[in-house]
């Protein structure tokens, strides 16, 4: 049985020093018997510099911002997470009621939130409005109309921007593709201009932006600049018909490296697209940027221990207690993580299964990985800051791991683990 040597991706946050994986300057071992595990680990430091990344691009040479982040707290909404991008300064990107309150919660200036998502209840409408979001963006006609409605039950305007599909390519995953066609998100591209007319007649509605978003885990920027080019053609003839826009939103997607990936540089990435906007003409735009795994991805691990070494005919398997109810990435899309040893031990290596104890064949986090690893010890899944805690379940009754955010030599808990008995406390059986 054999396996391939896979690269492991970059890291700010989580290094290796003699032969121990630490969290900025915390032992990883250290965490996990303070904290137990399953165990999500982020690092402060690793968040920051990736935002970092991004903002510099957004300020020209003569220190003018050229665009603002709009972070998109799908990715990771812990309220810690999400208060560091804020006081960084970041806006918000949102794709529900809860994710709105969220924001909210941690005093986020509801003028720095971008209300999106393809299904928005009239109950989430109402929310954004009153509470007075920066734009609610659009992904139908029907959507449309009921913000109209809403908008008129409350006495109050409605800012807008349509989300244009524009048919192109992102060369990702095909559950996390959202720009073409055969996509349930945005409006078809060759609707877009009878729809903007159609929006520019309701009396409730105030036309204020434009908006884009083709896909995650993109990792090059062509695709990027073919949907902009198609949206600015279109903010263009926009123009002609005496409709104004105010902000264009070139979304997010942004790929990181899980692996052997080699995503564009983010400031010559964000250069790219705002000096292609400026070539363009549309400089006095409003930019709005809505990275999400890019920011947070590479920024967190999953700390798990191994339960038992299961050796087999034609696999071996590593049985840890994490589970695709913790990660469901590699369940979900056959995604990789990369997983290594916390500390280095002098056991022979084989190859595994990395498995969890759930009671599904899907239930994997590494196929074939090659580790030196004995029952008891703990395992590091990196690259987990991203769709990691926040797609996690309660499936096999199994209580969510704890949130730990490193900053230096300190660690703080910002989520507690949850308790078995909370999981069924809401529960009720049949009277007698």
């Amino acid at each position: 049985m054999t396996s391939k040597a896979i690269a492991l991706p970059q890291l700010s946050g989580f290094t290796e020093r003699e032969g121990a994986w630490y969290a900025e300057e915390i032992p990883l071992a250290d965490l996990a018997k303070e904290f137990g595990t399953p165990l999500y680990v982020y690092s402060k430091k690793a968040l920051t510099e990736a935002y970092q990344a991004y903002d510099k691009a957004c300020i020209d040479q003569q220190g003018k911002r050229r665009a603002r982040v709009h972070y998109a707290m799908k990715a990771n909404s812990n309220l810690a997470v999400i208060d560091c991008f804020k006081k960084l300064g970041a806006g918000f990107d949102l794709v529900s009621g809860g994710e709105l309150a969220r924001a909210l919660a941690i005093g986020a200036d509801p003028k720095s939130l971008v209300f999106a998502g393809v299904g928005k209840s009239a109950t989430e409408i109402a929310s954004a409005l009153q509470a007075g979001v920066k734009c609610i963006n659009v992904e139908s006609i029907a959507e449309l109309h009921n913000i109209n409605r809403v908008a008129s039950k409350l006495n109050c305007r409605a800012p807008i921007s349509l989300r244009v599909n524009p048919d192109v390519d992102a060369k990702t995953h095909p559950y996390i593709s959202t720009g073409l066609k055969g996509n349930k998100f945005g409006i078809a591209y060759h609707e877009v201009l009878k729809t903007y007319r159609e929006a520019s007649q309701l009396p409730q509605i105030d036309l204020v932006g434009i908006d884009c978003h083709i896909g995650s885990q993109i990792t090059t920027t062509a695709p990027y600049l073919d949907a902009l080019d198609k949206v600015l053609d279109l903010v263009e003839n926009l123009k002609r018909e005496g409709i104004m826009i105010h902000h264009l939103d070139l979304g997010g997607g942004l790929g990181i490296s899980y692996s052997d990936e080699t995503p564009p540089d983010i400031t010559e990435f964000t250069n790219t697209l705002l000096n292609h906007v400026a070539n363009r003409g549309f400089a006095h735009l409003d930019i709005v940027l809505e990275p999400g795994r890019s920011l947070v991805g590479n920024a967190g691990v999953l700390l798990t221990t191994v339960e038992y070494l299961k050796p087999g005919v034609e696999k071996n398997f590593c049985i840890v207690d994490a589970a695709m109810t913790e990660l469901m990435r590699p369940a979900l899309y056959e995604a990789h993580h990369g997983i290594v040893a916390a500390q280095t031990k002098s056991a022979k290596s084989s190859t595994y299964d990395v498995v969890g104890p759930v009671c599904e064949s899907g239930d994997w986090l590494g196929r074939d990985r090659t580790l030196a690893v004995e029952e008891g010890d703990l395992l590091a899944i990196l690259s987990a800051g991203a769709y990691g805690f926040v797609m996690a379940s309660n499936y096999n009754t199994r209580p969510k791991p704890a949130e730990i955010m490193v900053d230096g030599k300190n660690a703080y808990v910002i989520r507690a683990r949850e308790k078995t008995a909370e999981l069924f406390a809401s529960e009720t059986i049949l009277p007698n």
